[in-house]
């Protein structure tokens, strides 16, 4: 492979390439780079890897002169899309660094490090960072605050925007700066007031990474709100100052079985109120596919509730009221009051989502509807809805996710040999945005809407609150360089174009094609992509 430096630019942009980092048009590496977590296959135009900030700084002010379109990436599990582009994909995983100041419990961190990598020198001080990713061995620090992610232990602990201090960032126009919490809204000071009056048309839901969170910012009047969740639209960000906590000092569990998913509307409230750190949910046909040892085979799903408390003793009581608690409506009962225990309880939940990526290239799994958020009152009839609307189109799809927050992935699961497999999606995904706008819900409650739900934002927020997010990317990016297409939807925008499967997907080399899906099936998404071909100078 090849690296390109010169011609290669002048032939794609019409102008010299930027002095530093080169772009990148070897077949090969743009192929590596077409594809993230979800579902799309776009190949870019180009590949950029900075290796400093000075080297994306040119990079940016090259992108303005050039009117070419940069599209932010980290490790590439994100699920949404909007990490892959048409444009040039910049890879900013090689921003590291850690440094841990226990004494104000504060880890500053490069973009590139690892919620895995953050929490490893955190536990060394006896600290922690406490929103958990289940992509965490892979997930990037700019990566959660570019989609404000969450986890299982979300219920306690809420999405990373309340632990994130200050980032560092490189705006549209080249500019390095440090926005700090605090410091107040920024350039969006003239525009404050209609800001707010926008953010009161937000879902009320206890999760949302859907649009630009101007109900946030209304609330904080900090600049550093709208950047959280932006997906990389307003700016790159290349280094995040967290807050830390102390490590639990005790931490219990259960599993609990029920047979119908109704009994979900009395349960997950009387466990919420017994203050849990995390309430997972697990339907029946994920349950199929993990194949968990000792569950009965006719379980409509499971949840796995886990509880941190300070003694050993406080950590089995409140394990033992959540049982007697449901005394008669469980069918399935598995408790754990030790390390061993629990982590042998979460394993299923582990599971999950590669026990999905397993499956035969007949019958992928696609995450077009799956990150859906309601109010937690109405995930019964979340769920029931999705269920019946994929029933009635004959596909069978798999429930998984934060029941605690009314917040569930859910994976279309196809067989990409019949005839009309992707109309039904299309289907299933328009009647599913019904139900979530009908429930007061909202798309996204962790991953960021990408370019799968960019489109379906004016159905969601409205008019009102989408003339707001263009006037905020207007102020950011006025030449609309950075991630196009992400929050604000492009013209001709469709959810079901640019699949990774199927026959109109993108052609790439069939090594590469190879390796990318060793990467889905194994959630190697740490591997570094510029390594799945060999680069090698121009003669």
């Amino acid at each position: 492979m090849k690296l390109h430096a010169g011609p290669r630019g002048c032939q794609v942009y019409g102008l010299r390439p930027p002095p530093s980092p080169p772009l990148l048009t070897d077949p090969g590496l743009r192929a590596a780079y077409s594809e993230g977590a979800g579902i799309y296959r776009i190949v870019p135009q180009a590949v950029a890897i900075p290796r400093s900030v000075s080297e994306l700084q040119d990079l940016v002010r090259w992108a303005a002169d050039a009117s070419a379109t940069l599209i932010p990436r980290g490790a590439g599990s994100g699920m949404p899309g909007g990490s892959v582009g048409a444009g040039v994909v910049v890879d900013c995983s090689g921003f590291k660094g850690v440094e841990v100041d226990s004494g104000r419990r504060l880890a500053r961190v490069g973009a590139g490090v690892t919620w895995k990598d953050v929490n490893d020198a955190a536990g060394e001080a006896g600290l922690r960072l406490p929103p958990d990713p289940s992509s965490g061995g892979f997930a990037t620090s700019g990566g959660m605050v570019s989609t404000n992610a969450a986890g299982p232990r979300s219920v306690r602990s809420g999405s990373v925007r309340r632990w994130i201090e200050s980032v560092d960032i490189v705006t549209s126009s080249g500019e390095a700066r440090t926005v700090r919490r605090g410091e107040g809204p920024g350039p969006l000071r003239t525009r404050f007031e209609s800001l707010v009056r926008a953010a009161g048309r937000f879902p009320k839901t206890r999760k949302n990474s859907s649009g630009y969170a101007l109900d946030e910012f209304a609330q904080s009047r900090d600049e550093l709100d709208l950047l959280i969740g932006s997906e990389g639209t307003l700016a790159f960000v290349t280094g995040v100052e967290w807050r830390l906590e102390p490590l639990p000092k005790e931490v219990a569990g259960v599993a609990l079985g029920f047979g119908d998913l109704d009994d979900l509307g009395d349960a997950v409230p009387f466990l919420l109120s017994l203050d849990p750190s995390a309430v997972e949910l697990l339907d029946r046909t994920l349950l199929s596919f993990v194949q968990a040892p000792g569950l009965p085979s006719d379980l409509a799903c499971l949840l796995l509730v886990e509880f941190e408390r300070p003694t050993p003793a406080a950590a089995r009581g409140v394990v033992g009221d959540a049982v007697r608690g449901l005394e008669g409506r469980t069918r399935h009962v598995r408790t754990a009051v030790d390390p061993r225990g629990l982590a042998e309880l979460w394993s299923v939940r582990r599971l999950a989502s590669p026990a999905l990526a397993r499956l035969p290239e007949t019958r992928r799994s696609l995450q077009v509807i799956e990150d859906g958020c309601v109010p937690l009152e109405r995930l019964g009839a979340y769920v029931g809805g999705v269920r019946a609307c994929a029933e009635r189109l004959g596909l069978e799809i798999t429930v998984f996710g934060h029941a605690g927050d009314g917040h569930v992935h859910v994976n279309a699961l196809p067989d990409l040999t019949g005839p009309d497999w992707r109309e039904r999606l299309s289907t299933l995904y328009e009647e599913v945005t019904d139900l979530l706008v009908h429930l007061g819900g909202t798309p996204s409650g962790e991953h960021g809407d990408g370019r799968l739900r960019a489109g379906i934002l004016p159905r969601v927020f409205g008019p009102e609150v989408m003339r707001s997010f263009s006037d905020v990317k207007a102020v950011y990016d006025p030449a609309g360089t950075m991630n196009p297409g992400v929050i604000i939807p492009t013209a001709g925008w469709s959810p079901i174009s640019h699949l990774k499967v199927g026959p109109d997907a993108a052609p790439i080399p069939s090594e590469i094609a190879g390796k990318l899906r060793r990467i889905e099936r194994e959630a190697g998404w740490n591997v570094p992509k510029s390594s799945l071909a060999t680069l090698t100078s121009d003669p």
